[in-house]
């Protein structure tokens, strides 16, 4: 007769298998961090130097001018969003690493989950430089759709149409990488660049109007 006491093992699971869905495909919620700050810095750069191009643009006809604003716009921006990111995410290791100090003195966490949390923790020197690399590359490409052209309508048009390329590029680039909807990721990023651009194309405009102030 078997008896009727039986033995169950539990098997550890991988630590990497922590990082997937029942199913087996991949959880791309980890990629969020990552994905949103370098979509974001491209799309802050882009869309504030073209907005800071428009706004020298409504007042101001020679290129020189606006390509040389852009490139101040260019490592200004560049050197706050290091800086910025930097700070932020310096703040929040320095949490995380106070988090996991007081798990360790209340025995709340074991020696092997210890280690994984430390090569979890973020790098804020590579938040910082990713930072401004993203910016850099969304500020560039206003700066190089107007370098070459001469009409000063003409390169006003072609910075919002390449700026509008390129914020369609990183809306849908960072709704891939997030599997989250595309149309909607595309359009809320064009959305806001054409507000943006209007925006300050237009307020400065009205403000040299009315103060007489011109360049």
């Amino acid at each position: 007769m078997a008896a009727h006491n039986q033995v169950q093992i539990t098997i550890p699971k991988d630590h990497n298998d922590q990082k997937q869905t029942p199913e087996g495909d991949f959880d791309y919620s980890q990629r969020a961090q990552w994905v949103r700050a370098a979509v974001l810095g491209a799309n802050d750069g882009l869309v504030s130097i073209a907005s800071l191009m428009m706004g020298v643009g409504a007042v101001q006809k020679d290129v020189k001018a606006m390509i040389l604003t852009g490139f101040a716009g260019l490592f200004a921006g560049a050197c706050s969003m290091a800086i910025g990111e930097f700070v932020s995410v310096y703040s929040q290791l320095d949490i995380e690493r106070a988090q996991i100090k007081r798990d360790k003195e209340t025995g709340g966490q074991n020696q092997e989950d210890d280690e994984g949390n430390k090569e979890q923790l973020p790098s804020p020197f590579q938040a910082a430089v990713a930072s401004a690399i993203a910016f850099s590359l969304g500020a560039i490409v206003p700066i190089l759709a107007s370098a070459f052209i001469a009409s000063h309508r003409v390169r006003l048009a072609v910075i919002v149409a390449a700026v509008s390329l390129a914020l369609f590029a990183f809306g849908g680039i960072g709704a891939f990488l997030g599997k989250s909807p595309i149309v909607k990721s595309c359009a809320r990023v064009l959305i806001g660049g054409w507000m943006a651009m209007a925006i300050t194309f237009g307020l400065t405009k009205l403000i040299s109007s009315t103060t007489g102030m011109e360049f």
